[in-house]
């Protein structure tokens, strides 16, 4: 697999953000650059993976195109279509946005998330942000969340098939699905029916850790590499057992220290797992 983390890192050119990367042991990277910004700008950042031998694993979105305000989600919607089509320019794995929430805060946990409607809905913006979009070179994913669609393997099964495009594929974050006792403790075992149910169909990955706050009642903490419970090689090494070129990507750290504290450690504990360059 291929590791690479969510930060551009601190850098002043498109050439530095890629010798950064590939200092730093990365051999992927999440796309720094939005589509609503300079052509020219893109392409610079396009040539310099190109040129380090990077692979673009992720453009992000990061917008909630479910949002009840009318005039907020067709611009999130649009916002969707064009961040596709540049990671379709860019030959990237994915775009990756999560599905959505029917309230107020755009990635939050709410009752109507689970409901038949948003379902419904979750479905029908997936299929329209793919047919518009009409990409050839990359697939529209969502980052699996704990209260959101889809919050397991199971459902993600049946989000493919109900969306039924080609160009709809799975972004795996396995940390945001340990959302119960069960998943947490039984972790080995819900690796392998994410990979058994899912493997043919994933794009790209993130990695962290979920540690178990013994305080009342369940609580679920992410946390960096590591610093929790999660039986993260073998969740790798299943990785690589279905894509050696998957790349796998550190994120949700808050400065360029912790990112390349934590990249240190999985280098380490993952070492002949990775690829470089």
């Amino acid at each position: 697999m291929r590791l690479g983390t969510s930060s551009p890192l601190k850098h002043a050119t498109p050439e530095e953000w890629a010798e950064n990367q590939v200092r730093l042991g990365c051999s992927a990277v999440v796309f720094p650059v939005s589509s609503n910004e300079r052509e020219e700008k893109i392409i610079a950042y396009k040539e310099a993976a190109e040129k380090h031998g990077l692979m673009i694993a992720e453009v992000g979105v990061w917008r909630n195109a479910l949002s009840l305000n009318p005039t907020e989600r067709k611009a999130n919607r649009d916002y969707c279509v064009e961040q596709l089509r540049l990671a379709d320019f860019l030959n990237a794995r994915c775009a990756v946005n999560v599905a959505g929430s029917l309230g107020p805060v755009w990635e939050g946990g709410y009752k109507e998330n689970f409901s038949k409607e948003a379902w419904k809905l979750t479905v029908e913006m997936v299929q329209d942000i793919i047919d518009r979009a009409d990409v050839k070179n990359t697939y529209f994913t969502l980052e699996p969340m704990p209260w959101m669609i889809p919050m397991g393997p199971k459902e993600y099964v049946r989000l493919l098939d109900e969306v039924g495009r080609d160009r709809f594929a799975v972004h795996m974050d396995i940390i945001n699905m340990i959302n119960s006792a069960d998943r947490y403790f039984h972790a080995d075992e819900f690796i392998e029916e994410c990979i058994d149910l899912l493997g043919d169909s994933i794009r790209s990955c993130h990695i962290k850790d979920v540690h178990l706050n013994r305080r009342y009642t369940l609580r679920l903490e992410e946390c960096g590499p590591g610093d929790g419970e999660f039986p993260l090689k073998k969740y790798v090494t299943r990785i690589n057992s279905i894509d050696p070129e998957m790349p796998v990507i550190l994120e949700h750290l808050e400065k360029d220290e912790d990112y390349i504290k934590y990249l240190g450690y999985l280098k380490e504990e993952l070492n002949g797992l990775y690829k470089t360059l």
